[in-house]
């Protein structure tokens, strides 16, 4: 490929819609086009970075006995109305209505698409277990896109569906693919990517897994076991919180106090001088499909998770407004005496079990109260885990307090969904009995190009990505320093022309332009290994051999150049491949 024909900008200036370095450099570099928010177009280098990839993630769910199919982007009402999910999904599921007034979604995960595919194939046993996948792009009204490829819109991404006939089988086949994954992101060149617990959400199911990149810029938080004998991780959203409290030795009575204007949990404990350890706060919600209202009470100092709350509940919430009629006065609310119209749900967060003398709302405007002691005052409360775990806290695996909370990219998960997807669209088989069973299911997902963009976050510097050579958009960068030095330039065609007749790809770049302005937009490509042809090293029939990552830079004699390209290049495959 010759770079003056390569269809793209390459530019300097750092745009300003950009916050993440991938993105930036993304942009910069000439690999997308902004079509609308979270939704780009790919040039060339990006595609053939995306198609390499996919050719990783081919191999190895081939090599694990997968077979590859495709679903339709667009799909009926009719087959998520079966899985229940065409309600229970919130506005991210694109909902349509074709000319023909039927009602349509686009896909943004496919389970209801794969049970359809095989339940008339696999009525028998003997047909299991098998799996299937696909590269398909991908629908999802996201509300918040942002990052560049981190967080899309339309998106392009390899889900896979196993189908077994025992529990047994599916933890089996689970492990296999949990280890094919690790071989797909260390081939991608990130294999620091680490596995964390994680809640299964929309998808169901009973155990789940997310693969994480570690980084300052991720979207999610991972609570982190520092201890080394223990390896706990888990994604913030599915990992339990352990409180201790420490009990006053005296149970002080309940007291309400004057707290004029004095509102949030923080300022009560300020104005009374007591930490937030020893205060209980009232967090609101309703209920999206009922307005109805739900009373979280725990410990002052924590937060509600979100996720183990609409899992409790079975439904999603969203922030409270509370009205005069509602009975509850904001601000002021607790849990003693504690009246709120309508239906409501109260939830007792274990942060509080087993502690005392916690100062609280007294349900009454300008007045709190001192002295709540839990198992006193709420003797018939129940408690349930809906807080989120903190930095430092106690580790759920090893009990220690060793927590640390990190910052994550998701560049992949797989879940094992049980029967939640055949049991509701009635896809059974015949066990060896003749009795008729429901297949359990696993799913395994990998984001394309948000694995492009990770891996870019992980390897760049402030003058372009640094791309492994397993998915690098070419594997040679070839730059002719004064082209219109006869003897440089055929140096630098014969190069050129050998590099092709040996299969290496190369990007060559004969433009008459300024060595700063090759060497900028060679940069900005992150190509692995480059070579220089100029004037200056015709002098000594050399040329110039660099790595992006700067590891290598050394003058080659002109005759020898094929060879150390072919070693380097296998030392580099050489070395993800470990």
């Amino acid at each position: 490929m010759k770079l003056d024909k390569l269809v793209g900008e390459r530019f300097k200036e750092k745009p300003s819609d950009c916050v993440i370095d991938s993105h930036a450099l993304m942009m910069r570099g000439g690999y997308m086009k902004d079509v609308a928010k979270g939704i780009y177009s790919q040039f060339m280098p990006l595609k053939r970075t995306c198609q390499k990839i996919e050719g990783i993630i081919r191999q190895e769910m081939n090599a694990i006995d997968g077979q590859e199919v495709l679903f339709p982007v667009a799909l009926p009402a009719s087959l998520w109305d079966e899985s229940g999910r065409y309600e229970s999904v919130g506005s991210e599921l694109l909902r349509f209505t074709d000319r023909n007034g039927s009602k349509m979604v686009l896909g943004m995960t496919h389970e209801e698409a794969a049970v359809h595919l095989v339940r008339d194939y696999a009525k028998s046993y003997n047909n299991y277990p098998f799996m299937i996948y696909q590269i398909q792009t991908k629908f999802r009204d996201e509300a918040r896109p942002r990052a560049g490829l981190i967080r899309v819109r339309e998106f392009t991404m390899k889900d896979a569906y196993s189908f077994h006939t025992s529990q047994e089988d599916l933890e089996k086949y689970y492990d296999i693919c949990y280890d094919a994954y690790n071989r797909i992101f260390a081939r991608a060149g990130i294999p620091e990517v680490v596995t964390v617990a994680s809640d299964s959400g929309m998808m169901g199911g009973s155990l789940a897994h997310e693969y994480m990149l570690l980084t300052p810029i991720g979207e999610d938080s991972i609570a982190i076991c520092q201890d080394e004998s223990c390896d706990f991780r888990a994604n913030m959203e599915a990992a339990a919180s352990i409180i201790e409290n420490t009990k006053d030795a005296e149970d002080q009575p309940l007291t309400k106090v004057s707290t004029p204007n004095v509102h949030t949990m923080e300022d009560v404990c300020d104005f009374l001088k007591v930490s937030l350890e020893k205060s209980c706060k009232a967090v609101v919600y309703q209920k999206n499909m009922t307005d109805d209202y739900v009373v979280i009470f725990l410990r002052g100092d924590l937060d509600v998770n979100e996720t183990k709350l609409t899992n409790f509940l079975g439904e999603d919430v969203h922030p409270a407004v509370i009205t005069e009629e509602s009975g509850l006065k904001a601000g002021f609310i607790g849990p003693v005496d504690l009246t709120v119209s309508g239906n409501a749900t109260i939830i007792y967060d274990k942060s509080l079990e087993g502690s005392n003398n916690l100062i609280c709302g007294a349900n009454e405007m300008d007045f709190h109260c001192t002295g709540l002691c839990v198992e006193r005052d709420l003797p018939n409360a129940e408690y349930i885990d809906v807080a989120k775990i903190i930095e430092g806290g106690i580790c759920p695996c090893c009990g220690k307090k060793t927590i640390t909370i990190s910052r994550g990219i998701e560049v992949g998960n797989i879940f094992q969904l049980g029967t939640k997807y055949t049991k509701s669209m009635n896809m059974q088989y015949l066990d060896a009995d003749g009795n008729a069973q429901y297949p359990i299911m696993g799913c395994y997902g990998i984001g394309v190009g948000r694995l492009a963009a990770s891996v870019c976050e992980a390897h760049h510097d402030e003058y372009g990505p640094i791309w492994p050579i397993s998915i690098a958009p070419w594997q040679v960068h070839l730059c002719c320093l004064r082209a219109d030095d006869q003897e440089a330039k055929a140096c630098a065609d014969k190069l050129y022309e050998d590099l092709k007749k040996k299969g290496i790809e190369v990007i060559y770049d004969d433009r008459q332009v300024r060595p700063g302005v090759m060497f900028s937009d060679a940069d900005l490509l992150g190509v692995p290994i480059r070579l220089i042809v100029s004037p200056r090293n015709m002098k000594e029939s050399v040329v110039e051999l660099k790595t992006r990552d700067k590891s290598v830079e050394e003058k080659v004699p002109v005759d020898q150049v094929m060879e150390k390209v072919d070693q380097l290049m296998k030392d580099m495959f050489d070395k993800l491949n470990a």
